[in-house]
């Protein structure tokens, strides 16, 4: 890979196995035995997608064009069938809120796990653990287990972690659609600032204005194949015409 790249996917196929008539018991798994049909249903077809370091690129597609499933082959939380993804650099992900976390720890010990995972040792944690608490805005709730939070403290949490973990590609999906407004544009202008120090982004949103305002490329995912590739605003209206 070139040294100005940072994700490079090749002739990427991916396929799910879907089953139908499934059993609930063991009752009717042994009165169906054998009688399950399997299907297998193509997500994503000959994808090839070259992303350049320092640049913010959103997906964009209705439910089902493959947006999600091609940023977790980014991340490597799944393989593709035929083709491969290549990153470089040290890459950060929010596709799944919370992942990560331990529900009966606090929100405190989980920034010490969460961050430990992106490869941050106890002394950089230590270092940054104030900075990531006040962005989270969870005050006092910081030491209350996870479980206890709404979906909202969960997003400012896996944010506030991710967004400090010096990585130079961030992944992010839909993370924005969740919490109040203020947080929302809290997390789109730190990502306009992490987006003017150089990091590469790749953005699956449904929010076409914020896609507008962040990113200066979109992709348009159709049927689990490449609808449209080029500058954000011109996809997006291009999008937009189509799908009305």
């Amino acid at each position: 890979m070139e040294k100005h790249i940072s994700i490079e996917v090749k002739n990427l196929y991916k396929d799910f196995s879907v089953y139908s008539d499934k059993a609930n018991t063991v009752k009717e798994r042994l009165i169906r035995l054998g009688k399950g049909k399997k299907e297998k249903r193509e997500i994503l077809k000959d994808i090839n997608l070259t992303i350049k370091k320092g640049e913010a690129v959103a997906l964009i597609g209705v439910n089902g064009s493959g947006k999600s499933t091609l940023l977790k082959l980014m991340t490597k939380i799944i393989y593709p069938n035929k083709g491969k993804v290549e990153t470089h650099g040290k890459l950060t992900s929010l596709l799944e809120l919370g992942a990560g976390f331990h529900p009966d720890f606090s929100g405190r010990e989980n920034i010490y796990f969460n961050a430990s995972i992106f490869g941050l040792t106890k002394k950089e944690i230590d270092s940054r653990l104030e900075q990531i608490i006040e962005f989270s805005e969870l005050g006092k709730f910081i030491d209350n287990p996870v479980r206890t939070y709404s979906s909202g403290m969960y997003m400012r949490l896996a944010f506030a972690v991710a967004i400090n973990v010096d990585a130079e590609i961030l992944l992010v999906d839909e993370i924005l659609s969740v919490g109040d407004q203020h947080f929302q544009e809290k997390c789109l202008n730190k990502m306009k600032e992490l987006r003017k120090e150089g990091k590469t982004m790749v953005f699956v949103t449904h929010s076409l204005g914020s896609a507008r305002e962040l990113c200066d490329r979109a992709v348009w995912l159709a049927n689990g194949e490449i609808r449209m590739d080029g500058k954000a605003n011109e996809v997006i209206d291009k999008y937009l015409e189509e799908t009305r």
